[in-house]
């Protein structure tokens, strides 16, 4: 049987372009996001309206995913995700908690329904951690906080569950094309400016991260858990030759 993957986050750009991908190697593809209208256009099996930043709505993906496709997902990459660039004596209270919500509450929950749904049996499951989670980056203390959260998640639970055979990662982009950092890249000199952080140059597309969490969760990656892969260009690894 065709395996089911739950792609939560799907109408961002790296979500929608990991739909794009799976749909096509022919996997049965569930699309979840808050606002089912801006799903409508993701390539899926099937369509899910649910915030998985509450155990509720987690348990309602996964259960809308059950009921549609005939089993619980065996495979999972959650690609909810915000982002908050501020030093922290500029942080107000509410953004704090927000940005914490969205990126590491969903991720709890979203993992917690998951393993529950699968009852003991095996699967492999990605997430999204950020290179401000791995390298100290100015303004981004409530983020990386939240990132790093979701890293430390993922070895506690890969350690937890391996003897399940389930198999938990984490991809930790750095900048990406993406909708969420079009202000940050919408003039030239920004795009500019951006693209010489990275050792290999460049702005990275969704499609190049969805290619790395599209293969932890394949079979060739069926030795990898509680990994967090940088796909950043070198930036969290390599010091860039200045010329």
């Amino acid at each position: 049987m065709t395996s089911i993957v739950l792609i939560t986050g799907a109408s961002g750009g790296i979500g929608r372009a990991l739909a794009h991908q799976l749909h096509a190697q022919g996997f049965r593809v569930a699309a979840a996001g808050r606002d089912l209208d801006r799903l409508a256009d993701v390539e899926a099996a099937v369509r899910i309206a649910a915030d998985t930043t509450t155990p509720e709505g987690a348990a309602q993906a996964i259960a809308a995913c059950q009921e549609a496709l005939g089993a619980a997902p065996s495979l999972l990459a959650h690609c909810v995700g915000s982002t908050l660039i501020a030093p922290l004596h500029r942080t107000r209270e509410d953004a704090y908690r927000e940005v914490m919500r969205v990126n590491l509450d969903s991720a709890v929950f979203m993992l917690q329904a998951w393993i529950g749904a699968l009852q003991g049996g095996p699967g492999a499951a990605v997430f999204a951690s950020s290179v401000v989670a791995r390298i100290g980056v100015a303004n981004h203390e409530a983020i990386a906080a939240a990132k790093g959260g979701i890293e430390a998640l993922v070895r506690s639970a890969a350690a937890t569950y391996a003897a399940q055979r389930l198999r938990i990662n984490a991809v930790a982009p750095g900048m990406t094309e993406t909708p969420m950092t079009a202000s940050m890249l919408k003039l030239p000199a920004m795009r500019d400016g951006a693209a010489r952080q990275y050792p290999l140059g460049g702005v990275q597309t969704a499609e190049q991260v969805a290619d790395v969490m599209a293969w932890l969760l394949s079979d060739g990656a069926a030795r990898l858990t509680g990994q967090v892969i940088a796909v950043d260009g070198g930036f969290t690894t390599v010091r860039p030759l200045v010329r």
